[in-house]
């Protein structure tokens, strides 16, 4: 009986240890605009939390959880994925899993405690490192204040005009580096947890639970941005380390040039053969022409046999591929005056740029592109909007936003990364980052978008002229960070797409909210909406019991988002994704649709919605 006890106590106490950590581990506040997250650069950061240094002294919660996780670090070294096993196996261990090759038994519950904690965590810098900058400040502002405080009680009588003008600027000057102190004052920096989010999302073994993302590339005139820079951003983005059914890549052509075209097409052509060479050996970075460039030693640690071989091969068709790229470049230099002709006869349809229809053309699709290897690659789509003479197009802001109407037709990803045609991904697992952030059970649902750091290559060792923008990216971004969140920069940033629909974020706990019963009957009633009451503006009544509330329902929608059924559907799933009885003929036809020139007309595109129109720096007025 009093083995049975004390048995009791020690479960007990472990249970509560267990509890505390997760509530440390947990510490955060719920942010509408994310953290500056995660250097795209840098490979993960994969942790596993030692409570004995972490949280406290000895106990014997603390010795029970330190012989877990000696038993995890044990497990991952050894590279096997806890598997459940059948009945009978699990009667003769005891219920624990079974590591199939050595035969060990695994505790459940040991994968159930690593999988229920945060998948990143604020990290504070050291007060040793900013409070000496904290100080100065401080000593700054003293002096700052003294030199006004001098120059307003002694004015100029002679020139008091002068003195005066003179003095509103220094005041604001002033106030202007006030301004740029605060988000220096608090700095932090951000770790995620790589392993955490596999075990909760992406099993070994079971379909992944990830969260579908769609990339938007985006290029105006390619004789200004060389195709092979695109080719070689997007080849980043289909080789990323990402389940391929969950990753698709749109690229925005808005100066609809046949160039752009055929440069992807051939791009689609060699990544059948890039893309599994670069998941089979592990490269980094997977834009071939920056992998290439590398001056290391290319061996170190590849002790795959065949792995020479493969690089010389795959090194020759990557020249061929420079050589086709490069010769339709110069065949562009010279316009025909008839125009371009495409292969099969028939003139290209942007030969007059601001004259031209909606085009699309899925390179790579779920169904239909597969690698040398037989693999599926991810999707693929070639995209100009229309345009016609007349109509305001808003330049980049307005392809933007007509690649999120296109996505969420053609594949409605629940988030949307943005890159510039110039900014490749070098870290594979950068979108697998930015999910601990979106993904987090806890924090998730309350972040608008991961803003990644932007970093350069081809500039000199010492950075003469400061290119990197070293303090903008890595002490502003982070300081703003400390408050709430970075400035979106325009490239490189993982968007929640509801965020850009205009709807709020979900109300934190002990903050009730009266509930309407609405239900909706738009798309597939299988797929889980949001409640409409969240989303639309000026309806009131009971919900959509009858016909009369749902047709205002719709039309207030189609009023909001434009007049597109299906758009407008995609718009209420709340974990995204499409129909699978959805016909693709008619969801292309519907894609042409939501890309004309009169689409966005007495609609709340770029004011309300998407990315907001009125200014040369569209990124930063969207991201505040």
């Amino acid at each position: 009986m009093s083995e049975q006890f004390l048995e009791i106590c020690q479960l007990h106490l472990l249970s509560t240890f267990q509890r505390c950590l997760l509530m440390f581990g947990g510490g955060g506040k719920h942010v509408r605009a994310l953290p500056y997250a995660a250097d795209i650069n840098q490979s993960p950061n994969i942790r596993v939390v030692d409570s004995v240094k972490e949280f406290g002294s000895p106990g014997p919660g603390n010795v029970a959880w330190k012989e877990r996780v000696d038993g995890w670090k044990v497990k991952q070294e050894k590279n096997v994925v806890p598997m459940s096993v059948s009945n009978a196996h699990s009667e003769g261990r005891g219920g624990g899993d079974i590591d199939a090759s050595t035969d060990v038994v695994m505790d459940d519950s040991l994968l159930n405690d690593e999988a229920r904690q945060p998948l990143s965590r604020k990290v504070s810098i050291p007060s040793s490192r900013i409070n000496p900058y904290r100080m100065v400040i401080v000593l700054r502002l003293i002096i700052l204040s003294i030199f006004l405080h001098y120059r307003i009680t002694n004015p100029v009588p002679n020139a008091f005009a002068l003195w005066l003008i003179s003095v509103i600027c220094e005041i604001w000057f002033a106030i202007s580096w006030i301004l740029d102190q605060f988000p220096k004052w608090f700095p932090v920096n951000r770790e995620t947890y790589l392993d955490r989010l596999a075990l909760r999302y992406d099993r070994e073994g079971e379909p992944s639970q990830l969260a579908a993302v769609d990339i938007f590339v985006s290029t105006v005139d390619p004789l200004k941005e060389p195709p092979l820079v695109t080719a070689n951003t997007v080849l980043s983005i289909l080789a990323v380390d990402y389940p391929v059914d969950k990753v698709s890549c749109y690229v925005s052509d808005d100066g609809a040039a046949m160039l752009t075209f055929e440069a992807l097409s051939e791009t689609s052509e060699f990544a059948r053969k890039w893309v599994p060479f670069c998941k089979k050996y592990s490269i980094e970075p997977r834009a071939p022409e920056w992998y290439f460039a590398q001056k290391i030693d290319y061996l170190k640690d590849k002790v795959h046999p065949s792995f020479v071989k493969d690089r010389r091969a795959m090194k020759r068709e990557y020249e061929e591929f420079k050589v086709r790229i490069n010769g339709l470049v110069a065949k562009a230099q010279k316009v025909p005056d008839e125009g371009w002709v495409m292969q099969d006869g028939t003139p290209w349809p942007g030969n007059n740029t601001r004259d031209h229809p909606g085009m699309i053309q899925v390179f790579l699709g779920h169904s239909g592109g597969h690698d040398s290897e037989g693999n599926e690659l991810p999707r693929l789509v070639y995209v100009s909007r229309e345009k016609r003479p007349g109509f305001q197009h808003h330049k980049k802001a307005g392809a933007m936003n007509a690649l999120v109407r296109v996505s969420a037709v053609l594949t409605n990803g629940p988030y949307m990364l943005n890159l510039d045609c110039d900014h490749y991904i070098n870290n594979s697992k950068a979108l697998r980052e930015a999910m601990c952030f979106l993904m987090d059970p806890n924090l998730g649902k309350s972040v608008c978008y991961v803003q990644f750091p932007q970093r350069f290559d081809g500039i000199d060792k010492n950075d003469r002229y400061a290119n990197r923008n070293t303090v903008f990216f890595d002490i502003n971004l982070r300081g703003l960070d400390g408050i709430q969140g970075p400035v979106y920069v325009g490239t490189g940033c993982v968007f929640n797409r509801t965020a850009l629909y205009g709807y709020e974020p979900p109300l934190k706990p002990g903050h009730k909210k009266p509930a309407k019963k609405k239900s909706c009957k738009h798309g597939d009633p299988t797929v889980p909406v949001f409640n409409l009451e969240d989303i639309e503006e000026g309806i009131e009544g009971t919900g959509f019991d009858d016909e009369k509330s749902l047709l205002m329902s719709q039309m207030s929608l189609e009023k909001r988002f434009g007049q597109s059924a299906v758009f407008v559907a995609s718009t209420l799933m709340e974990n995204g994704g499409v129909s699978q009885s959805a016909n693709p003929e008619i969801l292309l036809k519907e894609a042409i649709h939501v890309i004309s020139c009169g689409y966005e007309d007495k609609t709340d595109w770029g004011s309300e919605i998407g990315w907001i129109y009125g200014s040369v720096t569209e990124d930063i007025l969207t991201g505040i």
